[in-house]
């Protein structure tokens, strides 16, 4: 059993990837189809600020894929084109239909049909009766368990409380890959939790984070996994800043325009204005959407730095790490953006 509690994500990786990473004689070699793996069997990872749910270091900036994958959530959307623009071609490996839809998309389980999803089935639950211990998102079902399948969803429930005047949430994992899945997880589902938050009218607690088998893959295929989690850890400690405060109330009004705009940056559509009247907070999500998809697409453009200037330090920093990466590659047409 692995147990860890911090106050930021970089802490609570750093302590989950030492750990695996180390001679632990109760460690285990797992073998299965993604490769070779070295696992904790029984880990529980407690984030006490779930805001502070984005890494500062230069090999955790996943800002652009998590916001794009809490995009593909909050849409309720299963399509491989969506999630594919942030993650890569690599995930249609992961469709039972030719590289259609996923069928492990977590967004369609908990957020469709509307109205009468599981989501609104526990806000209205925790509205009702705030001590209940009833408000479980069920994502893994049991036709999961009885079918073959390239994308058995990894994540079991969500399971929100109300306690002490503030909302918790406690996620269980039947697997998770340390190095790719944990942060992109993490950061979702705590978005949920303090999107849940707000719509409730509560602070927002901590957040639980259990898995049954927690790996760290062997340097793959897929990518060296095991070799990044090591440079992470010896690259030390950093600057720790949190994500800003949801703007209290019904959230559902700013997501969707924040969706609508995503969508339409997605699509190659950059003329496309967000709604002057949504709130900083989600234009910033807007704005990292808008930046993604421009840089995605080679775009030459001189809003770039008016953009990048306009948006929180806590995002400002990692989008210019990522520009300074990519104007560095190979591929010389981000040279653009070098000056940022």
């Amino acid at each position: 059993m692995f147990y860890a509690s911090e106050n930021h994500i970089d802490k609570l990786l750093r302590l989950t990837y030492a750990r695996l990473l180390s001679e632990n004689p109760q460690n285990n070699r797992v073998s299965s189809k993604k490769g070779t793996s070295t696992e904790v069997f029984g880990a529980l990872l407690q984030l006490t600020d779930p805001r502070a749910r984005l890494s500062r270091a230069m090999g955790r900036s996943i800002l652009f894929s998590a916001v794009g994958e809490l995009a593909w959530y909050l849409a309720g959307d299963n399509t491989i084109e969506f999630i594919s623009h942030y993650l890569g071609k690599k995930y249609a490996q992961f469709s039972d239909d030719g590289g259609l839809t996923a069928n492990g998309a977590y967004g369609k389980r908990i957020f469709l049909p509307r109205g009468a999803s599981q989501w609104s089935r526990i806000i209205s639950l925790l509205r009702a009766r705030p001590g209940s211990r009833n408000a479980v998102i069920q994502i893994f079902s049991n036709d999961d368990a009885a079918r073959q399948s390239n994308d058995i969803p990894c994540t079991c429930t969500l399971h929100f409380v109300v306690r002490n005047n503030a909302l918790h949430l406690h996620t269980h994992m039947r697997s998770n890959d340390a190095w790719i899945g944990l942060p992109h997880d993490i950061f979702s589902f705590t978005m949920f939790q303090e999107m849940a938050a707000a719509e409730l009218g509560y602070g927002v607690g901590t957040y639980q984070h259990s898995v049954a088998s927690l790996h760290l893959y062997d340097d793959n295929e897929f990518g060296p996994s095991r070799t990044l989690a090591n440079e992470y850890v010896e690259e030390g400690s950093f600057e720790e800043i949190a994500m800003p405060a949801l703007p209290s109330g019904d959230p559902w009004t700013s997501a969707k325009e924040f969706l609508s705009a995503e969508r339409e940056y997605r699509n190659g559509n950059f003329s496309f204005e967000a709604a002057s009247s949504l709130p900083n907070y989600w234009m910033d999500l807007v704005t990292v959407s808008k930046l993604h998809s421009m840089m995605k697409a080679k775009v030459r453009s001189d809003q770039y730095e008016e953009m990048i200037s306009q948006l929180h330090p806590c995002y400002r920093v990692l989008v210019l790490d990522r520009i300074d990466r990519w104007a560095g590659s190979e591929d010389t047409a981000f040279g653009i953006l070098r000056d940022f």
